[in-house]
């Protein structure tokens, strides 16, 4: 197995019983949602253990080749037509890494959410459906379904049960809208129960969005 990816963690509270695996977006890296720790209302909860992994880099096509930290190649605008497979396989692998260590040190993946913005939110997608056990949720934000051709041979029936919250952006110029309101339909006519939020922003987090994102944690960790 590679080696694990390098990760910020942040613990609300000693021994936690929850853990929150949050992906980045393209050339981010782990420290783009630390704030959102501070910003979550998550009081009277258990103790929570964000952890904030940094993909590796790599040449992105779109952006001329430059390199950057990425889950995987962007070679098109319309982010369909030409997808990198073979890196969202291989990123796909790394995330299930992270996930199999938080259950080594104890936490089930019933206490377990993934969670991704843009890139990261594809990730989130590409992992969660595939993964063995129901997860406590998938977080997805501002991002789509990646590789859906594929997504319901490949989806296991166990990752049916894991509830999907999607958020997006009405005028977001880098994912479109519509790409994240068809991804939203495949899921929902794969079996998945998709609590959507269409949000007046670009490609972003609004205070709206992550006072609902506090909400539906409780939810699926009560």
């Amino acid at each position: 197995m590679s080696q694990l990816l390098e990760n910020i963690e942040i613990e609300t509270a000693p021994n936690p019983s929850i853990a929150i695996v949050w992906l980045h977006g393209l050339g981010a890296d782990g420290n783009d949602f630390v704030p959102i720790v501070r910003e979550l209302d998550l009081s009277g909860l258990p103790g929570i253990r964000f952890v904030f992994p940094h993909a590796n880099t790599m040449p992105v096509t779109i952006n001329g080749g430059y390199v950057m930290r990425s889950w995987y190649d962007i070679v098109a605008t319309d982010l369909v037509r030409r997808e990198d497979e073979a890196g969202l396989r291989a990123s796909q692998l790394q995330v299930e890494a992270l996930i199999a260590r938080e259950k080594a040190r104890g936490i089930p993946a019933s206490r377990i959410i993934l969670a991704g913005f843009s890139q990261g939110c594809a990730m989130t997608l590409q992992t969660g459906l595939r993964h063995p056990e129901p997860l406590a949720g998938m977080m997805c934000l501002s991002g789509y379904l990646p590789l859906a051709g594929v997504a319901g041979a490949e989806r296991i029936d166990a990752s049916l049960a894991t509830p999907i919250f999607m958020a997006h952006g009405v005028q977001d110029p880098v994912v479109p809208f519509a790409r994240a309101e068809d991804s939203r339909k495949v899921l929902e006519s794969l079996g998945y129960q998709v609590e959507w939020h269409a949000y007046q922003m670009q490609h972003t987090l609004c205070l709206e969005e992550v006072q609902d994102i506090a909400k539906w944690i409780r939810k699926v960790v009560a």
